[in-house]
């Protein structure tokens, strides 16, 4: 968000487009920080998309953990987000349940995922809470494999794929820029659902929680 926008807080939007059936699922997200701590989340936007089109929005404010809840005037500059406006925001700790419900058991995708990923398990780690099993998918791998671009930021992928003039780093705006680059570069590769986009990208999905950390400690030992 910039400064001075207002910040769209607790909204959900259902759509009723249609995109040709196309078997593609997943939810985007996308999360702003109050400092430079990953634990630090001071707000989430997330975006469903089932076969091919969006179905769900939502997005919120955060209160960050205590130890990680000071807000450095650079990231305040960024996405516009201060102290006073998160005071009365629930917890990480209370609101980690609510962001798996709305994904209900897609994979998650992030532009630059592993920042978005460092965000869940830094929070639900300060928070005192296991990380959350998920599966992760990176939109900046897909769109350097999809687009021919000078830059490969946000807000220049998304221009590619069709998605322009939104509020970068407002979290809403962001994860739904996520959503149509994954969901455009689907189309132009003719990818029939995430996994096989990946695969035509020469990635994979990434994985976080403690079945992901165990297999990392065991991959580790064997080598």
């Amino acid at each position: 968000m910039r400064p001075g926008q207002d910040h769209v807080e607790n909204v959900i939007v259902v759509c009723g487009c249609q995109n040709g059936g196309m078997p593609l699922n997943f939810t985007a997200i996308d999360f702003e920080t109050a400092n430079g701590s990953a634990a630090s989340a001071c707000s989430v936007g997330l975006v469903k998309v089932a076969d091919g089109s969006i179905v769900a929005r939502d997005s919120w404010l955060i209160r960050p953990p205590l130890g990680h809840d000071e807000f450095l005037a650079w990231n305040i500059k960024i996405h516009g987000i201060t102290p006073a406006m998160v005071i009365e925001a629930p917890l990480w700790a209370d609101q980690q349940e609510r962001i798996l419900e709305f994904a209900a058991g897609d994979a998650f995708v992030a532009h630059n995922a592993g920042f978005d990923m460092g965000v869940m398990k830094s929070a639900a780690t300060a928070s005192g809470m296991p990380v959350p099993e998920s599966r992760w998918a990176d939109s900046l791998r897909i769109a350097r494999k999809t687009y021919h671009l000078d830059s490969y930021r946000l807000p220049s992928a998304a221009m590619a794929a069709g998605f322009e003039d939104f509020q970068h780093h407002n979290a809403a705006a962001d994860a739904e820029a996520c959503a149509a680059i994954v969901v455009h570069a689907a189309k132009r590769h003719e990818a029939a659902d995430l996994e096989h986009l990946l695969k035509i990208c020469s990635a994979q999905f990434l994985r976080i929680g403690p079945a992901a950390e165990a297999e990392k400690q065991l991959d580790a030992w064997w080598r």
